[in-house]
């Protein structure tokens, strides 16, 4: 089929995930659509960035799979505006460092641009559990704690407020209107795992083009691996927190009512409704079910504190974040 040009951006930042990363980029070299290239970004780690230039020397030589250097501050944010600054093509993918990607993936978000008011195109992320099997007191309502799509995103190809930026793409057009990611909202490292930097980008983004349309096919998959330490109800924790905390910065930027409208037809429809699957398994026997409903509610107990919290630092000076335009253009690119 014909179609944009597509540059995929993985963003990396440990040599503990060497293998992982590795996968990452087999799996974007096997895409039946093929990738205009590959972009490794690097975050502040030398080692990592020398032993990938090494790695990927013949590759980079021919443009398939480059390597950079953030040139931004440290974290996820800063890394995805280093990828989009450097990449060529029409739309720019991102693919986590820890997830591979079907065959189709990249044909599905492909084809989701031939409707030139589309703007974003997300996909839908599988969790890989490294126990074998998702714990039993783990509720799926939940599994974007663990980076994975959760129970309760319409099926199928849909129009969304915002695309999951571990397994999305974006029209070039997008940060040309928008700006690029915010730095201060999202992940930096092995810090407090922050979130919700694509959340603002594309409420940003709808605010700046009220006509663009942005989509998720469920069709374009990716499996994501979920580590040991993040099947305890302790990450579980660790990480709602630090969403309420996201969605604090993200409501001060774009307002509450956008900022929160999703998640409170969230928490008023989906999160009840497990609540109640989970008491209905527990009154039949059903392992886990118990579990499932009192992780629902200290879910959201958690991150309602985060946010109050976030709130507060918020209004007080003490949380920042900036939007950056994305430096260069086409020609520049091309040359």
């Amino acid at each position: 089929m014909s179609g944009p040009d597509i540059s995929v951006v993985i963003c990396v930042y440990t040599e503990d995930r060497w293998e992982d990363i590795l996968a990452a980029v087999s799996s974007v070299r096997t895409q039946s659509y093929p990738a205009l290239e590959t972009l490794l970004v690097v975050d502040h780690n030398p080692a990592l960035l020398d032993r990938l230039t090494k790695e990927y020397k013949d590759f980079s030589e021919s443009g398939e799979v480059r390597v950079f250097a953030n040139a931004g501050p440290r974290g996820l944010s800063a890394g995805r505006n280093t990828g989009i600054a450097a990449s060529r093509g029409e739309v720019i993918a991102f693919l986590d460092d820890d997830a591979v990607a079907e065959r189709d993936w990249l044909r599905y978000f492909a084809s989701g641009y031939a409707d030139p008011h589309v703007m974003a195109v997300g996909g839908r992320t599988v969790p890989i559990w490294a126990s074998g099997r998702r714990p039993a007191w783990f509720p799926q309502e939940f599994d974007w704690v663990v980076g994975c799509t959760y129970k309760g995103l319409p099926a199928g190809l849909v129009r969304v407020r915002n695309v999951l930026g571990g397994n999305a793409s974006f029209r070039r057009t997008a940060f040309d209107a928008a700006g690029g990611f915010a730095t201060g909202i999202g992940r930096d490292g092995d810090k407090r795992p922050l979130g919700c930097e694509e959340t603002e980008l594309c409420i940003r983004l709808s605010r700046a083009r009220p006509d663009a349309v942005l989509l998720i096919d469920d069709r374009a998959v990716i499996h994501h691996r979920v580590p040991e330490a993040r099947e305890h109800f302790g990450y579980f924790r660790t990480r709602a927190y630090a969403e309420g905390l996201s969605k604090a910065l993200v409501a001060r930027s774009v307002g509450a009512d956008k900022g929160l409208e999703s998640e409170r037809r969230y928490a008023t429809r989906v999160l009840p409704s497990g609540v109640v699957r989970g008491l209905r398994d527990a009154a039949l026997s059903r392992p886990g079910g118990a579990g499932r409903a009192g992780a629902i509610v200290a879910g959201v107990l958690t991150a309602a504190g985060g946010y109050v919290v976030g709130t507060v630092r918020a209004r007080r000076g003490g949380a920042t974040f900036s939007v950056v335009d994305i430096p260069g253009d086409q020609g520049d690119r091309d040359g």
